[in-house]
């Protein structure tokens, strides 16, 4: 998970990679303890993909409610293949998910846990967790563009994809001081996520490859 330029850093192209904080927090002891449990383990702007209510209301999906102040553009045209326009939709929600769980300040927060299963998920619980021990969370404008998106016979899919954090800051939550950081190379972040569509027909990301400041993701 490599979704922020300034509070975490991630150090290597993993989901699962170890995660640095350049400000220091607190500990939150019901946190901590939420944090050794193993997310996943249990578990098997633009919106032209959104899924319908109706869709989403039979595969049961969560139903993912922000802060005003957080704000998504999806420039994900439709592909016209119903598979692949599944995977943008599910892959959508699954971004504001994992947004979702920052704001609740839940590292096993349940939506997130709908979308990531195995190494995705303990890397993303990873990556909330830091979050919550320095008592912060997301504001600002995320837009997302440039996806490729593919679907092999076996039920797997996979999704490239670059995020502008040009206007993504960090807020921590005792004073509501936002980290405002100029925009640089590393702004712009390319995502490879690899995915399996679950027996409920929502596909789930499984692993996460990201490469902060990635030539092809430059405005």
């Amino acid at each position: 998970m490599n979704r922020r330029p300034t509070l975490l850093t991630a150090l290597t192209l993993t989901a699962a990679a170890a995660l640095t904080l350049s400000a220091c927090g607190s500990d939150d002891s019901s946190a901590a303890k939420d944090n050794d449990k193993i997310a996943g383990a249990d578990t098997g702007g633009r919106t032209s993909a959104s899924p319908s209510p109706s869709a989403a209301d039979s595969a049961g999906r969560p139903n993912i409610e922000l802060p005003s102040d957080l704000s998504y553009t999806f420039d994900w045209p439709k592909t016209g293949d119903e598979e692949k326009d599944a995977i943008l939709a599910d892959s959508e929600q699954s971004i504001k998910a994992v947004d979702l769980a920052i704001v609740n300040q839940n590292a096993l927060d349940k939506p997130y846990l709908y979308y990531y299963e195995g190494e995705a998920a303990a890397g993303t619980q990873t990556f909330v967790q830091a979050y919550v021990k320095a008592k912060a969370r997301v504001t600002g404008a995320y837009r997302f563009y440039d996806p490729v998106v593919s679907v092999r016979g076996d039920g797997s899919g996979s999704l490239v994809y670059c995020e502008d954090q040009s206007k993504a800051y960090d807020m921590y939550l005792k004073n509501k001081k936002v980290n405002k950081t100029p925009t640089t190379k590393n702004s712009y972040v390319l995502y490879n996520t690899l995915l399996q569509k679950n027996d409920k027909g929502v596909w789930v990301i499984e692993k996460i490859l990201s490469q902060r400041g990635s030539d092809r993701c430059q405005p």
